[in-house]
């Protein structure tokens, strides 16, 4: 997998970081500080964002999401905990069906982002974007709720292990 990394100028930092703010809401400032240091990286599937040494969000399909390993930004997401049986499935890819969800906190609307976590160690697996509202979920026995962004193992995953273990 080929990697190109760099870093962001200070007007695009200032862009970016006003682009995060409208998408998470200012709580971020505060997360990454006054004067962050950004870097991208680029892979097959879309972008990295290191802030401060940190890979924290990504780019995949136009959208931007926090990374698995964000796990401050995860927890400000809305979730929806989905059965064992459904683990493997979506650590391959695959999207999250309703019934394979078991229970939903918080509430979202077509288009946001959706962390997964498995039912058994509420550990999130996946960040997704709902396909549905969060209340039609409820009332559905069957298909597509939530379109599979970034998982355990995939190619984003990978990737911020290795920049982990290079800093470390």
């Amino acid at each position: 997998m080929s990697l190109i990394r760099y870093p962001l100028r200070k007007r695009d930092v200032k862009n970016l970081l006003e682009e995060f703010s409208r998408i998470f809401g200012n709580e971020i400032r505060g997360i990454f500080g006054s004067k962050p240091k950004i870097e991208v990286a680029k892979i097959s599937r879309g972008e990295i964002f290191i802030v401060n040494d940190k890979p924290v969000l990504l780019k995949v399909e136009g959208t931007i999401i926090p990374a698995l390993t964000f796990s401050s930004l995860i927890n400000i997401l809305p979730k929806a905990i989905v059965d064992m049986g459904a683990v493997p499935h979506i650590c391959n890819g695959a999207d999250v069906m309703v019934p394979g969800i078991v229970e939903i906190e918080g509430q979202f609307r077509e288009g946001d982002s959706v962390a997964v976590l498995d039912e058994k160690h509420r550990k999130a697996i996946s960040v997704t974007k709902a396909l549905i509202h969060s209340d039609e979920i409820k009332l559905l026995k069957r298909g597509k709720a939530l379109k599979n962004l970034h998982y355990v193992g995939d190619g984003f995953w990978k990737t911020i292990k290795t920049l982990q273990k290079r800093k470390s």
